[in-house]
């Protein structure tokens, strides 16, 4: 059993989804007892049992459906009929099986630890994301200032990021002192899987990070897909409203929704006309 449970934490932690098959009734002669689980990987493969043979094929197959729709089910299984008997299963008994999803980990790696980034932790916390807090001053980075974190790092960004598992379900959320720390955390963070990627700024400091990293290299579709400037367009002013509007952004994004409206970096006057995130960026090279 502890195998099983240490690999449902391996899936969360690479950002893998699966499912956990659990007996939580039987009546009459059953396969397994009471309490016997199953996972069920995304890629179809299986660990642990619940009694094979139809059942578990029946049981793979629920569990595929779960993980798509992440919604759990129990589900009751007759042994004593004519489909057990010609799948091979004579114990005659009944089953109940309780499917639950196994989703991975949302963690939002806050890069900054600034007044903002204090009550982004909190709000984080809140609704249900891990938090990491990196920072390379230990008077803004420790437990004591973060006491919601679920880490806290304080030691030179580039010497963090090998440290950090960043992975599909991943949310980075870039708020820290200075332009050139934003441009070295993002032009790490675009190389990454994460699902999201947001950086706090002015249009004009958006944009000479974003001249930059082209120079160096980096594609314009990657710098397209960052949430920038971070956070939907609430009018926000103090450090706590502007944390709204980035979880609420985070949380958009967990729930594949676009109602909410982004910030534009662009002029009045072109926004009608131009996507949010269109700089006027020299053209890549070929």
């Amino acid at each position: 059993m502890g195998d099983l449970f240490d690999e449902v934490q391996k899936l969360k932690s690479e950002g893998k989804k699966g499912a956990l098959a659990t007996i939580i009734g039987t009546k009459g002669s059953t396969p397994r007892e009471v309490g016997a689980k199953m996972l069920i990987r995304e890629d179809g493969t299986l660990l642990g049992t619940i009694g094979g043979g139809c059942l578990e094929a029946e049981v793979w197959q629920a569990a595929m459906n779960i993980i798509k729709e992440q919604k759990p089910r129990t589900i009751h299984f007759d042994l004593t009929g004519k489909q057990a008997e010609e799948g091979g299963m004579i114990c005659g008994g009944v089953m109940d099986i309780y499917i639950e999803p196994i989703l991975p980990a949302e963690r939002v790696f806050v890069f900054g630890g600034g007044h903002i980034s204090l009550f982004v932790v909190k709000m984080a916390k809140m609704v249900g994301f891990e938090v990491s807090v990196i920072d390379d001053r230990p008077q803004f980075a420790n437990p004591e200032r973060f006491p919601e974190a679920n880490e806290v790092l304080a030691e030179e960004f580039f010497l963090a990021f090998p440290k950090l598992k960043v992975n599909p379900s991943s949310y980075v959320v870039i708020v820290t002192r200075g332009h050139a720390y934003d441009q070295e955390v993002l032009e790490w963070a675009v190389g990454t899987k994460a699902r999201y990627i947001g950086m706090i700024g002015s249009r004009r400091k958006i944009q000479t990070v974003y001249e930059s990293l082209v120079a160096k290299g980096i594609s314009r579709e990657k710098l397209e897909a960052v949430h920038a400037p971070i956070g939907l367009d609430i009018g926000a002013l103090t450090p706590e409203e502007i944390a709204v509007a980035i979880v609420a952004e985070m949380i958009q994004k967990r729930r594949k929704t676009g109602k909410g409206k982004a910030y534009s970096c662009l002029p009045e006057s072109e926004k009608a006309s131009k996507p949010r995130k269109e700089f006027d960026l020299p053209d890549l090279k070929e």
